[in-house]
């Protein structure tokens, strides 16, 4: 008698800062994808404008497909992230999502870069703007557009990573991937944890696949890349490769 081969648990890891208008169209993508075994997972930063409370709401609606972890500072987009990775591999996740709350990543993918993982014995799969089919907002300014492709030659040219979008946050994890680079010791924050995590992979020999997307400009909000992390995120190649290895 043949054994039943169970779904993975999939954790999409949501972080959001002052996304509550965002936050329930999001939801309601992710769930009408009907991924078996799908559960999101929202790390709120304490958002003044209530988004933990919609994300209560969403939780005690939902049935357990959406969990919250509340955080009380707001202290980087990389913060968050290992908070809420490390919440979802103590949940015994086995694919772990990143995913941004401001809807330019296409919740529609998310099959594929799961499926990909598994069929290309994958450690990540990117949801890449720069590889063929892929593509950035048209709403984006050319200076936009330019900054972020002079910051992935830059990466790429420093850290040799070989990948098209190495600045990329649409992404899917194998759990096994997230222990084996030692997540919690990742120092990296704003959007250079993107980077960090994609050095710490290719340093351990493991597979990185990239599939295209339409990466779209958010309709709400405002965009959180300020000065601050524009410096920080220049400043982190040269110290991954040249600071202590992990």
């Amino acid at each position: 008698m043949a054994v039943e081969k169970t779904s993975p648990r999939i954790v999409v890891v949501v972080p959001t800062y002052n996304e509550r208008t965002n936050l329930p169209i999001l939801v309601d993508l992710l769930k009408d994808l009907h991924l078996p075994n799908l559960h999101i997972l929202v790390v709120d930063d304490n958002s003044p404008d209530g988004t933990g409370q919609v994300a209560d709401r969403l939780a005690a609606e939902t049935s357990g497909l959406v969990g919250v972890l509340h955080r009380t500072e707001k202290d980087g987009l990389g913060r968050a992230y290992v908070a809420g990775m490390t919440r979802a591999l103590a949940e015994k996740a086995e694919v772990v999502i990143q995913m941004d709350a401001d809807l330019s990543h296409p919740a529609s993918v998310v099959p594929v870069m799961v499926e990909k993982l598994f069929a290309e014995n994958a450690a990540v799969v990117i949801g890449s703007r720069y590889v063929e089919g892929g593509s950035l907002a048209t709403e984006w300014p050319w200076h936009r557009k330019a900054l972020s492709a002079w910051a992935n030659f830059y990466v790429n040219a420093i850290l040799r990573l070989h990948v098209k979008d190495a600045t990329a946050g649409f992404k899917a994890w194998r759990a096994d991937t997230l222990k084996s680079i030692d997540l919690p010791s990742v120092r990296s924050n704003g959007y250079s944890f993107q980077v960090e995590m994609n050095y710490r992979t290719v340093r351990r020999g493991l597979r990185i696949v990239e599939v295209p997307i339409r990466f779209e400009e958010r309709v709400n909000g405002e965009s959180k890349l300020g000065l601050r992390v524009q410096i920080e995120s220049a400043v982190a190649p040269w110290k991954l490769r040249f600071g202590k290895q992990d």
